[in-house]
């Protein structure tokens, strides 16, 4: 007769039952399945920082970071708004997005060229312009360079602080080279493939970032006005702190942002290792599968 599972496992279970769901969709277990077990080459094998970074719970602060800031470009912001239906179906957009990050971090060769191919036709359908007439297409390569840009320095400041094994220098650059490969397949041109790069490209497009009325409405919806339960609320709260804690400060002062080092060290950053580490404990890592 099998004994009865423990409090501690029946509620892990259920956490990351419910976390999961919300990430990864009804289909979720199926997608994890084929991910992982689908035999073939991969773009990453085990041993790549990529692998550790986006498999990390430190993902749900850094991927809420990435979207306050790449919201500062004003075409990619209106694209966002016009296009992406993130309002209306906030968790469709959400679970769209990890499944493209699971299937080009661990999922064949195969897999990942599809997925980048799928983006790549949606992008080219999505053009229009911003409010006061900037043209602007997804599948534009300088915009796509931010989109991109934003994402890897968010992602990347997110593990470094709240990760389980934060990178080494040398891993910093290798994991920039990595999300290079994934960039390159989706139309951007010369991604950066090191740390300094990185921040020397993030410098080269302060000039065209400001903030529009869309970018601060998306800012209060993603930080006040999120669609989750009440018993979801506080958990959030910490991961929508530390998403702000994580911006520049420069990209916080333009979202009219509070940014209170104190408060920032003595409480944000306490919540954000606690509420990732209790997600980490509820969601096992992804299984162990072949590299290239």
């Amino acid at each position: 007769m099998n004994p009865l599972p423990s409090p501690r496992t029946s509620v892990r279970g259920r956490l990351g039952h419910l976390i999961f769901s919300r990430v990864a969709g009804p289909d979720g277990p199926g997608l994890r399945a084929r991910i992982h077990d689908t035999p073939g080459p991969r773009w990453f094998g085990p041993e790549r920082p990529v692998r550790r970074v986006h498999g990390d719970a430190a993902m749900f602060i850094g991927g809420l970071s990435a979207l306050l800031l790449q919201s500062l470009h004003p075409q990619a912001m209106a694209a966002v708004a016009a296009h992406s239906g993130f309002r209306g179906d906030p968790w469709g957009r959400l679970q769209r997005t990890s499944a493209f990050l699971a299937v080009t971090t661990f999922g064949t060769s195969d897999s990942a060229y599809e997925a980048c191919a799928r983006v790549r036709a949606v992008h080219e359908r999505v053009r229009g312009a911003t409010s006061d007439g900037q043209p602007y297409a997804a599948s534009d390569p300088h915009l796509l360079g931010w989109v991109h840009t934003a994402e890897v320095d968010s992602f990347l400041r997110a593990h470094q602080l709240y990760g389980a094994r934060p990178l080494d220098d040398e891993g910093c650059d290798a994991y920039v080279a990595d999300t290079a490969r994934i960039a390159l397949a989706l139309g951007v041109r010369r991604p950066p493939t090191t740390r300094a790069e990185l921040a020397e490209r993030m410098a080269a497009y302060r000039g065209e970032l400001r903030v529009t009325p869309e970018a601060r409405s998306t800012a209060r919806f993603l930080l006040l006005h999120p669609p989750l339960p009440l018993l979801a609320r506080p958990p959030y709260g910490a991961i929508a702190a530390g998403a702000v804690a994580l911006l520049p400060t420069w990209a916080a002062r333009a979202l009219r942002l509070p940014r209170l080092p104190l408060a920032e060290d003595l409480c944000v950053r306490p919540l954000g290792t606690a509420v990732t580490a209790a997600i980490r404990w509820a969601m096992p890592p992804p299984p162990a599968v072949a590299g290239p």
